[in-house]
């Protein structure tokens, strides 16, 4: 340790201080040049040495004015490559000029709480950590390359320009290793390959530019590494190639621009790897070039103004959260049905307590009609009301309910896809009416159809027609036996549509009986004048198919109405 006398506080002038050892000599003989005052190789040293040993108490002498013939420059004062002996403490103090601690090592740790200064260099320090609470400085604080054993205590500070820890190393084991709580700054937080290991505090920080984290490590195992709910950033969020070990929580924030998560590693198994609930993004989310999540995605809630992401990026199925979450296009990555249902399949809402979210389909199918794929739309859209009945069957305790509810979403899958397909009905319509036309052409075949009036039916002429020539009847209606009519083999409507008298009757026409049986409010007049006659071999077969068609027809255009207008939609 160094021998230098400990005034504790109490000296006056620099005669206070004396004897100086070699390094504190060369300060103040050459503290009004404003140059930096290189001790020794300017590097940060190794071990204690007269040539490189100052003072804490006297460089506060000197940050704070000095004495007349011995001010320091209007630069302030600058040095590189001390190391430092006791607590540099400057606490409330207001000082008009720069303080520049460049390579130097502390013994212990500085303290600026409440002090107003201009700007702070500790670039390439080695420090045992920094209380700077409620520190106003007009200008920036640098640390890049610093090296810090303990805690970084900025919480309510107020910065002019940046934070820059670009490169430094932070160790505070599983504490809060940089707490800027509340803080405020017009410029940005540059972190850019910082090594961090315990958690960065950001929770209602507000800042004029960027959270940069490009590169960066930051390790809190088991405990919340990044706290930054309700921060409000102008710029970006740049986490681009990090590595986060431990949850990211930015619940209530604001972004002016991006989150951008691109080559990112994050890892909180069975936790929270990131958190955004009630975030406002206003520019868009990267989750793209081998970005990893192991934990969950929550994005509850947030709103979005892009997605830019990769399918290989996704978290596993039970790790996204995607309910309540606005977005408005995807500016990369799949726009197609089939791989966003991908992406929405990776929620398990019965891992929340929930059974189904249907908000997350519809905004996905929104989003997708708005940039032109409006089949991919209507795929999903399907998909969500699948799910949604499925749920709710599932939540039904009355197994005869549930059987119908079954039944009746399985017909409306199948005819009109729950009303988003309503055309699917008609190409119903044209089977079943393809259908109708072969089974009544066969029905008139085998003299399975009669006419459809009783008065052609008690005639003479339908009923003789019943009997070959060779076959004779009386009947009462003339009170005397007749012959037949009908040559051998031919069946009796054959037989009475040769007949002069029924030249006048309406022709069988097959395909306008079946739209006619299939569509009953059209009225073409087979129906009026054509019947299946259920006495003839396949007769009761056309007279039962001939209901189902009817019945069908009246269910399908019915169901075509309704999906039109919407009413089979689930709400």
């Amino acid at each position: 340790m160094s021998e230098l006398p400990n005034l504790n506080g109490k000296a006056t002038s620099l005669a206070d201080f004396q004897p100086f050892s070699v390094a504190e000599a060369k300060i103040v003989s050459d503290l009004r040049r404003g140059d930096f005052d290189r001790l020794g190789d300017g590097g940060r040293p190794e071990h204690e040495h007269t040539t490189r040993t100052v003072r804490a108490e006297l460089l506060r002498f000197l940050i704070l004015g000095g004495e007349e013939g011995h001010r320091p420059h209007e630069k302030g004062v600058r040095i590189t490559g001390a190391w430092l002996v006791g607590v540099l403490d400057l606490e409330g103090c207001r000082i008009p000029r720069d303080i520049g601690l460049k390579d130097c090592h502390f013994e212990a740790v500085p303290v600026l709480r409440s002090a107003i200064i201009d700007n702070l260099f500790l670039d390439g320090s080695s420090l045992p950590g920094l209380q700077a609470d409620q520190l106003e400085a007009r200008g920036s604080i640098f640390m890049r390359g610093a090296m810090i054993s303990g805690e970084v205590s900025l919480p309510g500070a107020r910065i002019g320009g940046n934070l820059e820890g670009d490169g430094a190393s932070v160790d505070w084991g599983d504490g809060v290793a940089i707490n800027a709580e509340n803080m405020e700054a017009r410029g940005s937080v540059l972190l850019r390959g910082a090594e961090i290991r315990g958690g960065l505090n950001l929770s209602g920080a507000r800042f004029g530019g960027d959270v940069n984290c490009v590169g960066a490590n930051v390790t809190r195992p088991d405990a919340v590494a990044i706290n930054a709910d309700s921060i409000a950033v102008r710029g970006d969020l740049a986490m681009r190639g990090a590595t986060i070990i431990g949850e990211i929580h930015l619940q209530g924030a604001h972004f002016g621009g991006d989150i951008d998560c691109s080559g990112t590693t994050l890892s909180r198994p069975e936790g929270a790897a990131l958190k955004l609930n009630r975030t406002n993004i206003d520019g868009a989310f990267f989750l793209r070039q081998g970005a990893s999540i192991q934990g969950t995605l929550n994005l509850t809630a947030t709103k979005i103004g892009a997605i830019d992401d990769e399918q290989a990026c996704w978290p596993a199925t039970g790790d996204l959260l995607l309910n309540r979450c606005l977005y408005g296009a995807f500016i990369g990555g799949p726009v197609d049905a089939k791989s966003r249902l991908d992406w929405l399949s990776r929620q398990v809402p019965e891992r929340w307590g929930e059974d189904f979210w249907p908000q997350p389909y519809e905004q996905l199918a929104t989003v997708l009609r708005a940039m032109g794929h409006e089949e991919d739309a209507r795929a999903v859209l399907i998909t969500k009301e699948r799910l949604q009945r499925q749920a709710r069957r599932l939540r039904t305790k009355n197994a005869v309910w549930r059987a119908i509810l079954t039944a009746t979403d399985g017909f409306l899958a199948v005819t009109v896809r729950y009303g988003r397909q309503p055309l699917v009905a008609l190409l119903w319509l044209v089977l079943f009416w393809a259908t109708g036309v072969i089974v009544f052409d066969i029905a008139q075949r085998h003299d399975a159809l009669k006419p459809n009036s009783a008065i052609v039916l008690r005639s003479l002429e339908w009923t003789m027609c019943g009997l070959e020539k060779t076959e004779s009847r009386f009947m009462p209606s003339t009170e005397r036996v007749m012959e037949g009519r009908a040559e051998k083999g031919q069946t009796q409507l054959a037989c009475f549509l040769s007949q002069p008298e029924a030249a006048s009757y309406p022709e069988f026409n097959s395909p306008m009986y079946s739209l006619e049986a299939l569509l009953p409010v059209l009225d073409v007049g087979q129906r009026t004048f054509w019947r299946p006659d259920p006495a003839k071999p396949f007769g009761l077969f056309i007279l039962t198919y001939f209901y189902l068609q009817t019945v069908i027809g009246w269910a399908l255009s019915l169901l075509a109405v309704a999906g039109f207008s919407g009413l089979v939609r689930s709400r």
